[in-house]
């Protein structure tokens, strides 16, 4: 079993701090993303290693004074990013014929440096924020700010409209940051909204452009030696170089032959004997169908121990399954992928333009109400490009989980830390199926598309034509599928919109089942659970601020409650509706319009309740995953809308409502032949 070593040294190596080519090593293991970084700033070969140069001595000399509170890593790029303005200053900067960096190199210092430090170096935006001395509000600003920049740098003239409230919110929706209330809101907005929708992928488009471009940029071969052999001469130590490489090798080697052997153990007796031993039922599965192997990779830092005990990996998703021990106390901690992981080059070995499935914590699974210090969950990352790949997996932070089931899923104290991972990633292939049978619901045409088994789970892919001005269907639920008479569930959270479309008819959802470990089949029963309706229904009613509210208005068969208007710098208007009996909607489409138009900036919440078919009402931030399992036909309430306009002074003027959301369930099946669908290789 490897185990890495103690997180956060002062100098990741192994060779000793007092001598220069310690430094000159890590520089030289870093060289691609500081070539790059220098590049944005000086575009010539010959100032980055001057760079170089400079930064290694500045290094050696600043060591002594470095803090074990702060990483070695963003102390150097402190200097690096030091030294790179001051040559800028002394030579006159010439543009990149790159088309990116020539671009990049027409933003403002701020915007640059966040781009380059995110995208390029890869580190987190809080290590950004600690290294430009910015608040991680002013980071996410100038994320978007600068790809905007970077965008019209690139020649794209056309003039995107987005919404303001949503675009704050392009580059976390992207980045997987956006908390899932809020991008739920904003995958119904996006849905809806055709400017947002192209101002959206042309955002994405640049950003993929940018990372594609990084990925592709050449580090010219003599560009290190260089650099080295003038760190080399001033010192005097070319003797002393050698004998240090000689005892690289000699490490490298060791830890070669040590992973050699890790890797044959695992290979032969997983199957086996990992197998028979592992407690956690979901993982022993995989394992007995020899998708996955043990792995034990363990990093510990402030008395929290992290496992990752194996990964499964697909077409679909990296499924990492982990285990956190609190070592000083009786805690559990999960890992949020939201939120304090990074991994190493994402964007280069990892699948662009997918997204991870949502897991939620599962606290009160057998397994982890046995120790009140360990908890055993799974996190689902980007399917890797290869079929081979290593992910390099930094983790900074930590979630806190509650005992107390009802605020278990809310607010959880984050702890933070620094655990890093190696992970050896083996893809396992997948299997897909056409369908292509199109039938009828509410009027609307629905196509089964495609079905795919995958190690990690059973996906069907359906299409959706919405032709009627008054309705439309934004998403369809299934209770299940059944192949080889067996009986896949289908998953909670597991309902995805296509981003990729080839065929513009089609609006294309992907639906998530649990895996069936099957290969081949000729049919497939789809059973169908609900759909979730927008219905059309146009109303404005006048707001004034000068009147006492709640004032009420009818709409939908239902009496609304406008309970608040408040004007001025952050404008505020309230209205509910707590009477659910036979209610048409579930939650109202609307907007507010204000005295000095659209340009202010809005932000919606609600509050609200569940249902279950008898009737009995849940509280909506209050219900876990197991409880929503067992409801039956639950239904979405929103009890209370509210949103408050943020600006200089604004006035309310009216609210408009658009239409509502409401679900109907259904009690449907189909029966399917299927045609394999020959594809290339996985990975290919």
């Amino acid at each position: 079993m490897i185990i890495p070593a103690k997180n956060n040294p002062v100098l990741p190596l192994t060779i000793s701090v007092k001598e220069i080519e310690s430094i000159v090593t890590w520089f030289d293991q870093h060289q691609r993303s500081l070539y790059i970084l220098g590049w944005s700033y000086l575009g010539s070969q010959l100032k980055i290693e001057e760079l170089l140069y400079r930064a290694i001595l500045q290094v050696y000399k600043e060591l002594p004074k470095f803090k074990k509170s702060t990483s070695f890593e963003l102390r150097v790029l402190s200097i690096f990013i030091r030294i790179c303005r001051e040559l800028s200053i002394e030579n006159s900067l010439k543009a990149s014929e790159e088309s990116v960096f020539h671009a990049l190199q027409q933003l403002n210092e701020q915007e640059r440096e966040v781009l380059v430090l995110t995208y390029i170096k890869g580190i987190s935006r809080e290590e950004t924020a600690q290294l430009l001395q910015m608040s991680l509000e002013q980071i996410k600003e100038l994320l978007f700010s600068g790809f905007q920049l970077l965008r019209k740098g690139l020649g794209n003239g056309e003039d995107y409209q987005g919404c303001n409230e949503y675009q704050k919110l392009y580059v976390n929706y992207l980045e997987r940051k956006l908390e899932r209330p809020r991008k739920i809101d904003f995958e119904m907005h996006i849905y809806h909204c055709h400017n947002c929708q192209d101002d959206l992928a042309s955002l994405q488009e640049t950003i993929l452009n940018f990372s594609e471009t990084i990925e592709t940029f050449s580090v010219p071969a003599d560009f290190m030696e260089n650099v080295k052999e003038r760190v080399s001469q001033r010192e005097h130590l070319i003797k002393q170089k050698k004998k240090k490489r000689k005892r690289i090798g000699f490490i490298t080697g060791s830890v070669f032959v040590l992973f050699m052997c890790t890797g044959f153990f695992t290979g032969i007796f997983s199957s086996i004997y990992y197998s028979l031993t592992e407690e956690n039922q979901e993982l022993r599965i995989f394992l007995q169908e020899d998708l996955g192997e043990r792995l034990g990779l363990e990093a510990e830092s402030n008395g929290i121990k992290i496992k990752i005990k194996s990964v499964i990996a697909d077409e679909i998703q990296t499924l990492i399954f982990y285990e956190i021990e609190d070592t000083n106390d009786n805690n559990q901690y999960m890992i949020n992928i939201d939120d304090g992981i990074f991994i190493e080059d994402e964007m280069k070995i990892m699948v662009a333009n997918t997204y991870p499935m949502y897991i939620p914590p599962d606290m009160e699974s057998d397994l982890n109400k046995k120790e009140k210090n360990i908890y055993h969950g799974k996190m689902s990352l980007r399917p890797v490009k290869e079929n081979k790949a290593t992910i390099q997996l930094n983790i900074k932070k930590v979630l806190k989980l509650k005992r107390n089931a009802s605020d278990s899923y809310v607010n959880m104290v984050p702890e933070e830390g620094d655990w890093k991972f190696d992970i050896p990633v083996t893809k396992k292939p997948s299997v897909e199926y056409a369908l292509n049978e199109e039938v009828e619901i509410e009027g609307t045409a629905v196509l089964i598309d495609k079905l795919i088994l995958a190690p990690t789970g059973t996906i069907l892919q359906y299409g959706l034509k919405n032709e009627q001005p008054e309705k439309r269907i934004d998403m369809i639920n299934f209770k299940n599928l059944e192949i080889n008479n067996k009986v896949a569930e289908a998953d909670l959270y597991g309902n995805s919109y296509v981003h990729a479309q080839n065929d513009l008819r089609w609006s294309k959802f992907q639906a998530h089942f649990k895996p069936l470990f099957e290969k081949e089949t000729d049919e497939v029963k789809v059973r169908f659970d609900n759909i979730y309706l927008s219905i059309t229904d146009n109303k404005t009613i006048a707001l004034n601020v000068s009147k006492e509210y709640p004032q009420t208005f009818e709409y939908a068969g239902s009496t609304i409650s406008i309970d608040k208007v408040e004007t001025g710098q952050s404008a505020i208007v309230v209205f509910s509706n707590h009477e659910i009996n036979n209610r048409a909607y579930e939650s109202l489409h609307y907007n507010i319009v204000t005295e000095e138009g659209d340009d202010s900036s809005m932000e919606m919440d609600h509050k609200g309740i569940i249902v279950d078919k008898n009737g009995k009402e849940y509280d909506m931030k209050k219900i876990t995953p197991r409880i929503y399992e067992e409801m039956e036909q639950p239904r979405h309430f929103f009890t209370v809308q509210s949103t408050k306009i943020q600006g200089k002074k604004v006035t309310p003027k009216s609210l408009e409502i658009y239409g509502y959301s409401t679900t109907k369930y259904l009690d449907d099946e189909v029966e399917l032949d299927t045609e394999l669908i020959v594809k290339e290789e996985a990975g290919t």
